[in-house]
């Protein structure tokens, strides 16, 4: 089973729809996050739950 960690993002209310989405894609262009949640409040508001995978290095023994 794959091990993730987690990024919460909150993005304001004046934030547009444009700025919100360039904003996920350089997380997920330069920091290999991907969405995981996103949630849309009535205010206009929205917190955006961001994840990625943990790779684990394997230890040699030989």
């Amino acid at each position: 089973m794959p091990e993730y960690e987690f990024c919460d993002v909150y993005v304001p209310r004046g934030v547009s729809r444009g700025a919100a989405t360039r904003l996920l894609t350089d997380h997920a262009e330069y920091g290999h996050w991907e969405l995981d949640r996103l949630r849309l409040y009535p205010d206009g508001s929205r917190r955006v739950r961001l994840r990625r995978r943990i790779i684990r290095q394997v230890r040699a023994t030989w």
